[in-house]
């Protein structure tokens, strides 16, 4: 009845609300309803409002008092309404009607700002919701639906509701403490993912002060990925000044992929070590064999006693934007950065790296300066020169680890609490994981265009190494070519050669090369840290006619078939557990083309609204159909539980019930109270921050 009142205020040009309510006497079912305008009645402007007097009031009488919120007169005491009763019959009569309003009736273009006429139905607040999860604002949301619907007056709610409506969406994820929130979706993950993993940590006060999280595809990026590791602590954006911890390394095509990310309270011993330990235990016990990490003495300390056979690098990116801030005076010397950056990257062997330290200490009188000095002790630890026989992927600094921090971080503020900080990593885990998909495509359809012959060894790298790879193989390859070889000696089946740049003296090292089985090692140790071979070895390989890269020197990490089994095994799954496309999705995409092919043919249009009204009452006695048989079976299943836990209770209520009469039976569905557990589980104890 009220539906249909609402058509006819929309017509008229008023607004209509809800007002009496009167029920059969003992019982709650409606007898009898009122529907006004909603300029009925009127407010009484005289009337102040009561403040109640707290404690605290005699304090409060030097502040500053809020002013109160004019709000305009809309109530005319208008006697428009409608009155509706329960009859005999079991249907609701109208009894009473007034038409006649004192006020003006609403233009026809502005009908849909009256109240009665702007709802968000499910539908679209199904849209709004998914419109707001692919990262759009409330605003670009609302315009899109305007620009889809054909005009604001069509969309069926004003911006106010809109943003209203994308508010208690950011609010509904809250509701219960933004931890115990968080808990839930990860709940809810594991329903979906089998293989998903987190874990939570609670202090000695219940409450929850470390999480860790990581995916199925996490852990088969970690076995195929897992040799490095970049962990980095410096992230800090959220509300409660925790601190984000990704665990990060790089792919075949030198893209970031994510290993696991963590919330931690403190930058205590103890907390690494029960990340570390957790992120380990995670990923099947498999330790690392390089991990780059920030100068913190916690956490070296935890990543020796986690992981002691790991090889610990400290960050140069970090130990860069440090001495900046300690350089003082030697801002202004063009010369000294270029000389520290040298000492950090560029020295090829120990003795190289000693003496151009100790000629920087010298040169600028760096000799009693604490942190330099400090710096020097953990030389081990970030100098290359100390690390060529530690695969390092080719990684200098956690630079990779700073990048993911800024494409995490790029719309986190300091009030995103943790619910919206997890939105916005699944969001760019899936931006990586779709350019790894593009990438693994245009590997596959493409070979990498070389400027160089593609013949020999250049042409066997062009078919098994990434695009990126090939780059890097390349460049080694152009190097070979401006080379010098001499060799020094033989020894039965082992040759000896000096490998150097024409013009470069110091570049000179020493490759031995095996002829019968083309192995090969060079004193650069460029293979052993990196996975490709260093360009004295390709030119000795060159020199020797060996067309093809020998297997021991092909790592499959940075070939085209590193992923081949995870692909494999995606693919074999069942089509309905990797369903990109919904059926709502391919269903709205055929009834919104259906109603543009119909939009210019009024009989078509006309056909297709008298079609949608017989589809929708099939639809609605189906569903109705299935309720009713889902009340019966939970009202058997109801009715089984007294007579088992007290049978002479269920006895005599069976006696004193008695048959309402027609007037008192409810014409509305008994509702089932809902229950404490969510979908997600049962609710975790003391989920709370602080």
């Amino acid at each position: 009845m009220l539906e249909i009142y609402e058509k006819h205020a929309a017509l008229l040009g008023f607004s209509v609300r809800k007002h009496t309510t009167r029920y059969f006497p003992g019982t709650k079912n409606v007898m009898e309803k009122y529907f006004v305008c909603c300029a009925q009645g009127k407010r009484n402007i005289n009337r102040k409002k009561k403040v109640k007097k707290d404690r605290n009031d005699k304090e409060d009488e030097g502040k500053k008092k809020r002013k109160p919120r004019k709000v305009s007169i809309t109530r005319t005491d208008c006697k428009a309404c409608i009155r509706v009763k329960y009859n005999e019959e079991g249907l609701f009569e109208v009894i009473h009607h007034v038409i006649a309003h004192n006020h003006d009736l609403t233009r026809t273009q502005w009908n849909y700002l009256h109240r009665s006429q702007r709802e968000i139905t499910k539908e679209k607040g199904q849209a709004i919701e998914s419109m707001q999860k692919s990262g759009l604002s409330a605003m670009d949301s609302y315009s899109y639906m305007c620009e889809e619907a054909g005009g604001e007056e069509c969309v069926g709610h004003s911006v106010r509701d809109h943003l209203n409506y994308c508010t208690r969406l950011k609010m509904k994820t809250i509701e219960g403490g933004d931890a115990q929130s968080l808990i839930d979706i990860l709940y809810h993950q594991v329903a979906s993912d089998p293989e998903f993993f987190f874990r939570v940590r609670l202090d000695k006060d219940g409450r929850v002060c470390n999480i860790f999280w990581r995916d199925s595809m996490m852990m088969e990026d970690y076995n195929i990925y897992g040799d490095v590791v970049v962990f980095d602590t410096t992230y800090r954006t959220n509300r409660y000044n925790l601190i984000c911890a990704p665990i990060v390394g790089i792919n075949n095509h030198w893209k970031n992929v994510m290993f696991g990310c963590a919330f931690i309270g403190d930058e205590k011993i103890e907390s690494f070590v029960w990340l570390l330990e957790t992120f380990k235990k995670s990923m099947g016990n498999k330790a690392p064999i390089t991990l780059f990490t920030d100068q913190d003495i916690a956490m070296s300390k935890a990543i020796s006693k986690v992981f002691p056979d790991t090889r610990h690098r400290l960050c140069i990116w970090h130990l860069e934007q440090n001495a900046i801030l300690r350089f003082g005076k030697l801002k202004s010397d063009l010369t000294f950065k270029d000389t520290f950056s040298k000492c950090l990257k560029k020295c090829e062997t120990i003795d190289e790296f000693e003496d151009s330290w100790k000629a920087m200490v010298e040169k600028y009188k760096l000799e009693y300066h604490k942190w330099f000095k400090r710096v020097y002790k953990l030389k081990e630890k970030w100098c290359p020169a100390y690390n060529k026989d530690f695969f390092s992927a080719g990684i200098l600094s956690s630079q990779r680890s700073e990048s993911t921090n800024h494409a995490i971080g790029f719309k986190a503020k300091k009030s995103t609490s943790l619910t919206e900080f997890y939105n916005i990593f699944q969001t760019t885990i899936k931006r990586w994981r779709r350019n790894e998909k593009e990438d693994e495509f245009y590997c596959s359809k493409s070979v990498p265009y070389t400027a160089l012959p593609r013949s020999g060894l250049i042409k066997h790298a062009s078919e098994i190494y990434t695009l990126s790879l090939f780059r890097d193989f390349e460049e080694e390859f152009g190097y070979a070519i401006a080379t010098k070889v001499h060799k020094t000696w033989t020894d039965g089946n082992t040759d000896l050669y000096e490998v150097w740049l024409e013009d470069e003296p110091l570049s000179m090292q020493q490759v031995t090369y095996m002829p019968s089985t083309n192995k090969a090692s060079c004193s650069c140790k460029n293979f052993e840290a990196s996975g490709w071979l260093c360009y004295h070895i390709i030119r000795i390989l060159h020199y020797h006619s060996v067309t093809r890269i020998p297997d021991e020197y092909i790592c499959k990490r940075w070939t085209k078939f590193a992923k081949t089994d995870v692909w494999n095994r995606l693919d074999s799954q069942n089509l309905r557990e990797i369903q990109f496309t919904p059926w709502r999705q391919n269903m709205a995409r055929k009834c919104y083309n259906l109603v543009l092919r119909c939009e210019g043919n009024e009989g078509a249009r006309k056909l297709l609204e008298e079609n949608y009204k017989t589809i929708l009452k099939l639809i609605e006695d189906l569903v109705e159909e299935e309720n009713n048989n889902g009340e019966d079976n939970c009202e058997n299943d109801v009715a089984d539980i007294p007579s088992v836990l007290d049978p002479q209770r269920a006895i005599t209520k069976g006696r004193n019930k008695r048959k309402k009469g027609p007037l008192e039976k409810s014409h509305k569905k008994k509702k089932t109270k809902p229950t404490k557990d969510t979908e997600f589980g049962a609710k975790t104890p003391n989920a709370r921050f602080f």
